[in-house]
């Protein structure tokens, strides 16, 4: 049970850090743009950078953190949920501070990016 809670928390870990990234260079690039993009094109963007970023992750890490095949298929479902909802949270407090909110910044953007993200490991991770 604790192996379980190890690998789904590992797991929750890799994919924050890596939309925490993908967020700061958002954040360093926003003064920069002065147009908005199509909602649906900036969504097809953020899979786009989450398959990259779950490329780069699998590069670093080419083992599944979690080992049951069961396991793996319910990570694949509440990993990406629980960091949309972690980047949910982050815009909030962004919100709150004052500061520029990017689209990352909502929950269905983060999710997306999580979720393709989770898929390149699933499907490619031994």
């Amino acid at each position: 049970m604790i192996e379980f809670l190890f690998e789904l928390i590992g797991e929750i870990i890799i994919q924050f850090i890596a939309e925490a990234a993908a967020e700061a260079g958002m954040h360093s690039l926003s003064d920069a743009r002065s147009y908005k993009a199509n909602p649906w094109l900036a969504g097809v963007g953020y899979a786009l950078f989450g398959a990259i970023a779950g490329g780069i992750t699998f590069w670093l890490l080419p083992d599944h953190l979690v080992r049951n095949e069961v396991l793996r298929k319910v990570n694949l479902l509440v990993t990406p949920l629980a960091a949309g909802g972690l980047m949910c949270l982050m815009g909030a407090w962004r919100a709150r501070r004052g500061d520029t909110l990017l689209r990352i910044d909502r929950f269905a953007y983060g999710y997306v990016f999580a979720l393709s993200l989770a898929l390149v490991r699933f499907v490619f991770a031994q």
